[in-house]
């Protein structure tokens, strides 16, 4: 049964709603009645109501719905909790692999189906589900219900743009893709029983079927156009070729049965399983990882495009506008107004940059300074061992300071690993990896060991807040763990709310009694510098033209990363438009919010209420955070 408990807790959550808002409905039609009775003709020409008595019930009277409007209430909330359940339940055939995140045990033997024909059904079901979305109005729901209304709105509309400019037929980029998170397999799924065991062989045997199907999309993407830029793919070979092994207990995907074997499976069903997993990897996973790499190298990218803008696709423009809209969250915004808001932060950050370097007494200017911290050997790790140790040390001095800042913690464990080598020349300095639902998988911090001379040791504290605690960590574990929510809205991930939420929290940390170092400062202040530079170089590749040489020199005059990085960088922006702008303008967005709340509440103000506020109800748009706070203030004035 542990399986079902995320949808049994939901079911329960949804039926004590409508149980609550049923008994709201006939106390108010009982008021209503005994309203109207007392404030008869009769009953007035009598006397026997006090004026005052019959003023208030007057009011109460007008503003109570009358029985239609309650039933059109009571039937909107109604047919949008089902239609969240159909949607849902939709997806998670769709994605088994959500499936398993979700601890739903549908699908637990197979790979998503991602052909052209799947994927359309897949639009048109959409098409309808956003059709009778749309019909119901939301000033019939609760607060709440408007929050599940617009959240799945966008949702449904995102998945359909998606399609409508054919952004499904690029599933890869330089640093995401299929080829990328397959092999970290055995740890979403985590195996334990035989019948995990047995599922996860049968996903090995399946991927031969689902790698095919992800290079027929990108055949077609070749045919109508819709290529990565072919710069971005110069060491794609590296990222494929660790998963083509002769022998297929050398595979990363042979790892479950490299453990000892789980005390529940017996001695003589464990053999065969290692077997069947062997198998699986040598007549499917290495064949598929073969005719991939021959893909790429001889197809695809002779294939791909010169050119490196959104807006050179077909209708690029119009993709690029509505990549800046998604990954915002603001319906309104701009490339060009994105585009000025980074050169004004990029100028502020810069000012307080100067600032540190005299601080330091460093004789030389801004450019000089930031040369010398990315060259001089005392800003960086001599092993693996020494980076991972100063990332532990300051995640625990985090932890303990979170309940200054929180009301609310997460129960949910984290962890440190190291990026796997397949992808680390490619990728950034970290990542974060979510927890599962069910609580079986913990969230993990990846940090970068590749290249030591790239991750300057200054930048760790700001690194380390971002992607573990107070960032990442603290708002996901918070959001996957919140039973009251409908799942939609627990898998929602609008980039602006999560990565503004980590860049906010590296800024938090001044108050939490890091970046004592002025170096520290100026590791801070060059990350806040990299994702101002992001809306200046995102917005300036796709909308304004830039070359890629531009965008490098603008981030190299600009932040402390080294080279290695900001390449690495620029690639990412260039292979993924829109989405790097979320960062800084959602944390804008918080920042903005914080300090209205402290004016407008002055000594009555609490950090961590507000903290608690911003993350109550998961990842939401920027504009409907907005009205949350709006609200919340004003419940407190009211107080």
């Amino acid at each position: 049964m542990a399986a079902y408990d995320p949808y049994i807790r939901c079911y329960r959550s949804l039926v004590r709603k409508e149980i609550v808002l049923l008994l709201r409905l006939r106390l108010l039609l009982h008021v209503r009645l005994h309203c109207r009775r007392w404030l008869s003709p009769v009953a007035v020409a009598r006397g026997s109501l006090p004026g005052s008595v019959a003023i208030v019930l007057a009011f109460v009277l007008s503003v109570l719905p009358r029985p239609a409007q309650a039933q059109q209430y009571a039937d909107a909330s109604q047919q949008l909790q089902q239609l969240l359940d159909e949607v849902w339940d939709a997806e998670l055939v769709a994605d088994p692999l959500l499936a398993t995140d979700a601890g739903d045990p549908r699908g637990q033997d197979r790979l998503p189906d991602d052909s052209l024909g799947a994927i359309q059904q897949r639009m048109v079901q959409r098409a309808a589900f956003l059709k009778r979305l749309e019909a119901i109005d939301p000033s019939h729901l609760s607060d709440s219900g408007r929050v599940d209304h617009e959240v799945l709105r966008r949702r449904l509309q995102g998945q359909l743009d998606d399609v409508r400019f054919d952004a499904h037929l690029i599933p890869i980029t330089n640093r995401e893709g299929f080829h990328i998170t397959f092999p970290e397999l055995p740890r979403t799924m985590q195996p334990k029983s035989k019948q995990d065991f047995q599922n996860y062989n049968a996903r090995l045997a399946d991927f031969e079927r689902y790698a095919e199907q992800q290079i027929q999309l990108m055949r077609e993407g070749i045919a109508r156009g819709r290529t990565l830029p072919a710069v971005v793919l110069r060491e794609v070979q590296d990222q494929i070729a660790p998963h083509v092994v002769d022998d297929p207990t050398e595979s990363l995907l042979y790892a479950p049965y490299n453990e000892a074997r789980p005390s529940g499976i017996a001695a003589g069903d464990w053999e065969p399983l290692k077997a069947s997993a062997a198998e699986a990897i040598r007549e499917s996973v290495v064949p598929a990882y073969e005719r991939f790499l021959d893909f790429m190298t001889k197809t695809y990218v002779p294939a791909c495009r010169g050119s490196i803008a959104a807006r050179a696709l077909p209708d690029g423009q119009a993709y690029y506008a509505n990549r800046v809209r998604w990954f915002t969250t603001l319906e309104d915004i701009t490339a060009e107004e994105v585009h000025r808001i980074g050169l004004a932060e990029v100028q502020r950050i810069r000012g307080e940059m100067q600032e540190v370097r005299r601080a330091v007494d460093f004789e030389g200017d801004l450019d000089a300074f930031l040369e010398f911290l990315r060259t001089d050997p005392q800003f960086y790790a001599t092993s693996r061992q020494q980076l991972l140790r100063h990332v532990a040390y300051i995640l625990k001095t985090a932890d303990g300071k979170l309940p200054e800042m929180f009301g609310k913690l997460p129960r949910t464990p984290y962890g440190i690993r190291e990026v796997p080598e397949y992808v680390a020349p490619q990728t950034t300095s970290a990542y974060y990896w979510p927890p599962s639902a069910d609580g079986k998988r913990a969230g993990f911090y990846y940090v970068n060991t590749y290249n030591l001379s790239a991750r300057p040791l200054y930048q760790l504290e700001a690194l380390s807040l971002h992607e573990a605690v107070p960032g990442h960590h603290l708002q996901l574990a918070l959001q996957t763990e919140m039973d009251d929510l409908h799942p939609i809205r627990r898998y929602s991930n609008f980039t602006a709310f999560i990565e503004g939420w980590a860049l906010y929290s590296e800024w938090l940390g001044k108050e939490m009694g890091f970046y004592t170092d002025p170096y520290q400062e100026f590791g801070r202040l060059s990350m806040e510098a990299w994702r101002a530079c992001r809306l200046v170089v995102d917005t300036g590749i796709h909308h304004l033209g830039w070359t890629r040489q531009q965008a490098i020199e603008f981030m190299t005059e600009n932040t402390a990363l080294s080279r290695h990085n900001i390449i690495a960088e620029v690639d990412r922006y260039i292979a993924w438009p829109g989405q790097a702008l979320g960062y800084k303008m959602g944390e804008l967005k918080i920042r903005e919010l914080r300090e209205r709340a402290e004016r407008e509440l002055g000594d009555r103000f609490e950090l961590r209420s507000f903290h608690d506020q911003v993350l109550a109800v998961g990842s939401i748009p920027l504009p409907l955070l907005e009205q949350r706070i709006e609200a919340w203030l004003q419940q407190q004035r009211e107080e």
